[in-house]
């Protein structure tokens, strides 16, 4: 793969994981109030003035309520995707292993759920149903273990595999293919004797924005009924396990097809603007990192 004219480099170490874990925080700080309104509307089945009028009415202080969860799990699983993509799939490449840079990509996928219990905190956070049966993440966190047990934890794990394994797979196969494409590969310097002119620094952001905003926008709309169905999944509190093919059915009951889209122009935009912050992010904070901090060559 060629990544911003830094091919050369030694995939799979800690310039990876502190690349993808930084560029998650950037990008949740930026985006969480956009995924809150997102959040009611997936949840209630409202329009997004609706969801507006809700979160204005509870007030400022309220707004990033919730983003405890959400900083620590993204940021964590943003580390791990592309950390542990770039190691597994090189272990694997040494290995002549076919398809290795899909199975690294669907392992990476596989362990980020096992930050499944702080979405399951962010989502009953995020839901105003529990405003006062939970005070914040500690809380929570706390709270849902001694009350109902550990498994409580991990509900709806099907549905963030089922979202998981399948966008990550996509997302690196099309991320490392397009990159190589000639007006999708401007590089920014490698050493600090490189100089570079402002046009094709600019040029550089653009492409790494525009190819992160492309991919997170198009996965995110292919898996909206996936993700939909997980968060009623996450929703309910106590009370029996419900599969995700039984959950997927009752809302299609309910809505309908059309209905299981609802939100989904929103939630595009909402991608759009948060995987290209993160594919920018991460590729320039891996630049300076590689820049002053370089790693073994192959």
């Amino acid at each position: 793969m060629s990544s911003g004219g830094l091919e050369r480099r030694h995939e799979g170490n800690w310039h990876e994981y502190l690349s993808g874990w930084t560029a998650s925080v950037i990008n949740i700080f930026v985006t969480f109030p956009i995924n809150k309104a997102i959040f009611r509307q997936v949840l209630h089945g409202i329009s997004m003035r609706e969801a507006c009028i809700q979160l204005r009415a509870e007030g400022l202080s309220t707004l990033y309520r919730g983003v405890g969860p959400p900083l620590i799990q993204k940021s964590a699983s943003g580390s791990i995707m592309f950390g542990t993509y770039f190691q597994i799939r090189e272990l694997l490449n040494k290995r002549s292993f076919p398809l290795a840079s899909s199975t690294a990509a669907l392992c990476a996928g596989c362990i980020e759920a096992l930050l499944t219990p702080l979405e399951r905190v962010q989502v009953l956070l995020q839901n105003s149903k529990f405003n006062s049966q939970f005070k914040h993440t500690p809380d929570a966190l706390v709270s849902l273990g001694r009350v109902y047990g550990f498994r409580e934890y991990y509900r709806g794990l099907s549905g963030v595999l089922l979202r998981n394994g399948p966008s990550n797979v996509l997302f690196f196969t099309f991320r490392d293919r397009m990159q190589s494409l000639p007006l999708l590969s401007p590089s920014f310097p490698s050493s600090s004797k490189d100089k570079v002119n402002s046009s094709s620094a600019l040029r550089k952001f653009l492409s790494d924005f525009l190819l992160g905003a492309f991919l997170g926008g198009l996965i995110s709309t292919l898996l909206y009924p996936v993700n939909v169905t997980k968060t009623h999944m996450q929703s309910r509190l106590g009370g029996s396990f419900l599969s995700f093919q039984s959950v997927l059915g009752e809302l299609l009951r309910e809505r309908g097809l059309s209905g299981m889209f609802k939100g989904v122009h929103l939630n595009y935009t909402r991608s759009f603007i948060s995987w290209g912050i993160i594919n920018l992010s991460y590729e320039f904070v891996q630049s300076k990192l590689l820049l002053h901090f370089p790693s073994p060559v192959e």
